[in-house]
């Protein structure tokens, strides 16, 4: 009991520490457990936000799937576009270039149509050049009526001279006789002496410019008259009663009218007289004065009619003129022209008596004119 009696402070020491540990041990717990707890919290969130990473990431996962599979696409629409494009352009590069060379080529063509135009203008266009000359009518055909009311007739023959186009580099000879510019021409090519030197030309045949002849019949009305460059500012039933009033007026040249035609959309009209004469003097004066809101100088001309008859072509080739052709420019026009005289004159070359010689240097040409009998030049 004594032993139980000095042990008891002791064990209330013992029992108070682990008491005061068991306290601390419990606050610890406690404190364990709201620290687990709150771990526990973290970790929840952390799970559910790992959760809704993961949920996030495979939607980006998913779009950037859809993403690359669209960008895969559209690379691929963008690759066969681009092709096509670059198809269309090579297409487009290729028509160019088609188009380029038909451009090349009807420019060429046309040069060539324009060149041959010009030079069908030249064969087949005339120029003339008629003299003022005084006509006095004496007498009258007997075959010719004697009615003063008839139109003035009027033949013009109207013939053109054959043509040749000499170029820089050629010459025209023309010898006295055929036969020698028959010789000529069956010699391919002549060596003439210049000087010191010696050219080889080309005897040619010359092929002429086609040439024309024909007849111009002309009737000349004696009694009617055209009125030219009518102003529209009356209807058309005033304006011939106008026209009639004012050519009927003889203290102005006019005369009794016998009819008028009026056409607004031209602005022409035609007076017809009732006797002859007037209208002549007035188609000599070249206007009239009409009387309209106020008075008006009108151009007047005389009424004809024209006919072409006896439309002919001629083309050949002249019988003592031969071409040069190929001849160098190496001395002065003037030498080379005596040169090729002297050659073409001696016998022994197979030439004959010259009429007429013309050769042209370089940067020169002239149009050569040839009568009918084929036996003079006029250059």
């Amino acid at each position: 009991m004594t032993h139980m009696d000095n042990n008891w402070p002791i064990n209330d020491k013992m029992d108070g520490g682990l008491k005061n540990q068991f306290e601390e041990a419990k606050i610890e717990l406690e404190t364990w457990k709201i620290k687990a707890e709150r771990a526990d919290d973290v970790k929840s969130r952390l799970i559910i936000e790992k959760l809704e990473e993961d949920e996030a990431k495979e939607k980006a996962k998913t779009e950037m799937y859809a993403w690359i599979k669209k960008q895969e696409e559209c690379q691929k629409d963008f690759t066969q576009h681009m092709s096509a494009v670059q198809d269309e352009i090579l297409k487009l590069s290729k028509r160019k270039q088609d188009l380029l060379e038909k451009l090349k080529r009807c420019q060429a063509e046309l040069v060539n149509k324009k060149t041959e135009s010009n030079k069908l203008k030249q064969k087949f266009k005339i120029y003339v050049q008629i003299p003022d000359t005084e006509v006095r009518f004496s007498t009258q055909g007997e075959e010719e009526s004697d009615d003063v009311s008839q139109s003035i007739r009027g033949v013009f023959i109207i013939s053109q001279r054959s043509t040749v186009l000499l170029e820089a580099g050629q010459a025209l000879i023309t010898f006295e006789e055929e036969k020698v510019a028959s010789q000529i021409l069956k010699i391919a090519k002549c060596s003439v002496s210049c000087e010191d030197m010696s050219l080889d030309v080309k005897p040619k045949r010359i092929t002429m410019d086609p040439a024309v002849k024909f007849e111009v019949h002309l009737d000349v009305s004696r009694k009617a008259l055209k009125v030219l460059n009518i102003p529209s500012s009356m209807p058309e039933e005033r304006m011939k009663d106008r026209l009639e009033i004012s050519f009927s007026r003889p203290s102005r040249g006019g005369g009794e009218v016998e009819g008028v035609e009026y056409d607004k959309n031209t602005g022409t009209g035609l007076i017809t007289f009732l006797h002859p004469g007037v209208a002549e003097v007035l188609a000599l004066r070249g206007n009239y004065p009409v009387d309209l809101d106020s008075e008006i100088d009108m151009e007047v001309e005389p009424v004809y009619q024209h006919q072409l008859h006896k439309f002919q072509t001629f083309c050949g080739s002249p019988k003592r003129t031969i071409l040069v052709d190929d001849i160098k420019n190496i001395m002065d026009e003037g030498d080379i022209q005596d040169s090729l005289e002297i050659h073409f004159q001696r016998a022994s070359n197979c030439g004959g008596e010259i009429q007429s010689i013309k050769y042209l240097s370089e940067g020169k040409a002239l149009q050569a004119f040839f009568c009918e009998d084929a036996g003079k030049r006029d250059d």
